[in-house]
């Protein structure tokens, strides 16, 4: 195992390690308050004083846990590396979110009384990961000195029905996952080796509240749930986000994200949140999707550097506060002091015959197009749970659809760098009450092909947005934040269409309840850009203040 670290090591370019020697313990019990029992596994390095890095999960402690357990280990920490309950061995019954908070103070318990304590410790994990590290960080008082958050959040809820939506392929898909943990190996590459057609077939099936059983071939608890209890005044996720203590928390913060990741926008609220509470977190956000292998090994080397510093008292490499990918042509990676940076909102208008132009509307009549929930408009990559259907592809196919409204600059004739928060207002009239507002920003480049950079969706219902009296309504629609350098001879172009299914449910447009709707109902709808109706995409135009880094 020795040489496999070391190997693992040398490719991932990590710090030297500073002991060979890890003793590792698998399958410990620690009994919560409860009675269940928590499967535990502990990587013992040869070193005195050695503070401990905590990390829960669901997805098991084997593979590639087992190499993460035994890197961070060499490198001067005690690993605990423990399965969440109903997961791999542990007791009781995996339900998201509901025991994380006992269960890992419980935890923490445990830990204080081992022989190896010294009385600090830090947590560590990607997605599910850190929502159990958000779930006791107010709680856990002075011996929690270190956290690293990766492509998480300390509130699911807004991810999950992101726009009033629901995140139909991130759901099911994390349900399906979940499930196929209790299937046989060879089975499930069989499964994988196919293109999952049962999962394929759930994503379009109706009703939503038997997409679960055509996954998987049974009833899944919390997806249940999630389609019950999906209204934002829903009493149910009151236990389940901790984003209302996040200004307690003292340790220390290091985020990791990508900007195609499917919690972004919740993540960077977090940073948000900690620094309008005093507090200077680290934030990395680079050019990966959620399950990218780039977003692993740089949330691995951020981790260590940042537990040097603040469970080992060792110095830190030295970087700014927030550091950035800028993705296109000419882009890379830039220093920042603080996010969002200083930027200039500029609106780009839509205009008639598909321009898009920062000059004001210049007019003219409406553009039509009609939504068909029975053939819904497809969404095409972006942020999804699964990498290998995510990030940024060419929209040519899904702009030639006639449900899809497609807004084009001319040739950029110097480049356009937009960092920081987007959005978008459209102005519509629908013949429908119930519907969705999707808006896509690409970058089109020099061959025609169509790269999507950000996008958003927003849920409208009778009374959500208010009209003008004519039956227009004006529809604000957050898209993911980004950093994009727009090259000179691209163009920008804005989407604007009906839904982008699976990613998003599709919108019946009957408002039939999220899981029972099965009746679909097609409607025109119109977008207007006229001097009354100004529909435009706001990008922040980056200032010459960041720095290229290293």
């Amino acid at each position: 195992m020795r040489l496999v670290t070391r190997l693992a090591a040398a490719a991932l370019r990590l710090p030297a390690a500073r002991t060979g020697r890890v003793t590792v313990t698998r399958d410990l019990p620690v009994r919560v308050r409860d009675g269940t029992t928590l499967r535990t596994d502990h990587y013992a390095p040869d070193l005195p004083g050695a503070a401990c890095v905590l990390i829960r999960t669901p997805y098991g402690r084997g593979g590639p846990m087992r190499l993460l357990g035994r890197l961070v280990a060499e490198r001067g920490f005690h690993v605990v590396i423990q399965s969440c309950r109903g997961t791999y061995g542990s007791g009781g019954e995996f339900a998201p979110l509901v025991h994380e908070r006992d269960d890992g103070l419980d935890t923490l318990d445990w830990l204080r009384r081992q022989p190896w304590w010294t009385g600090a410790f830090g947590m560590f994990g990607a997605s599910y990961q850190g929502f159990v590290q958000w779930a006791v960080a107010a709680e856990a008082g002075d011996e929690l000195r270190a956290m690293v958050a990766v492509v998480t959040a300390s509130a699911t809820r807004d991810s999950t029905y992101a726009g009033e939506s629901f995140a139909l392929d991130t759901v099911l898909t994390w349900a399906e996952l979940l499930q196929a943990q209790t299937v046989p190996w060879l089975a499930r590459q069989w499964e994988l080796k196919r293109g999952q057609p049962r999962l394929v077939r759930a994503l379009t099936h109706l009703p939503l509240a038997e997409a679960d059983r055509v996954a998987t071939g049974v009833t899944v608890p919390f997806f249940q749930e999630w389609l019950r209890h999906h209204t934002p005044d829903a009493d149910y996720w009151r236990g389940r986000v901790f984003g209302d203590r996040i200004a307690e928390v003292r340790a220390p913060v290091a985020m990791v994200s990508g900007w195609q990741d499917i919690f972004l926008p919740a993540q960077l609220d977090d940073y948000a949140r900690l620094r309008a509470a005093g507090a200077r977190p680290r934030l990395t956000v680079g050019p990966w999707t959620h399950g990218s292998p780039g977003l692993l090994v740089a949330s691995l080397r951020e981790g260590l550097d940042w537990f040097a510093e603040h469970l080992a008292d060792r110095p830190a490499t030295p970087r700014a506060p927030v550091r950035v990918h800028v993705g296109g042509a000419g882009g890379g990676w830039r220093d920042l002091p603080d996010w969002p940076p200083p930027a200039t909102p500029t609106r780009w208008h839509l205009q008639p015959g598909g321009g898009l132009a920062t000059g004001p509307p210049a007019g003219g009549g409406p553009d039509q197009i009609r939504y068909d929930p029975a053939d819904p408009t497809p969404s095409l990559g972006g942020p999804l749970l699964v990498a290998q259907r995510a990030g940024a592809v060419d929209n040519r196919p899904v702009e030639s659809r006639p449900d899809v409204l497609t807004y084009t600059s001319d040739p950029l004739p110097g480049a356009v760098e937009v960092i920081g928060p987007v959005r978008a207002e459209i102005h519509l009239r629908s013949e429908l009450s119930y519907l969705d507002v999707f808006v896509r920003l690409c970058d089109v480049d020099r061959r025609g092909r169509s790269w999507n950079v950000c996008d958003g969706l927003v849920r409208v219902e009778p009374g959500r947005f208010p009209d003008d009296g004519s039956g227009v309504l004006r529809v604000p629609v957050a898209l993911w934040p980004t950093a994009h350098r727009f090259a000179p001879g691209h163009r920008l172009r804005l989407q604007v269409s009906g839904g982008a299914h699976p990613r998003y449910a599709r919108n019946p447009g009957t408002g039939e309840p999220l899981g029972t709707a099965v009746t679909l109902r097609a409607g025109w709808r119109e977008v207007l850009h006229d001097h009354a109706h100004p529909s435009a995409v706001l990008l922040p135009l980056a200032k010459a203040s960041s720095t290229p880094g290293r």
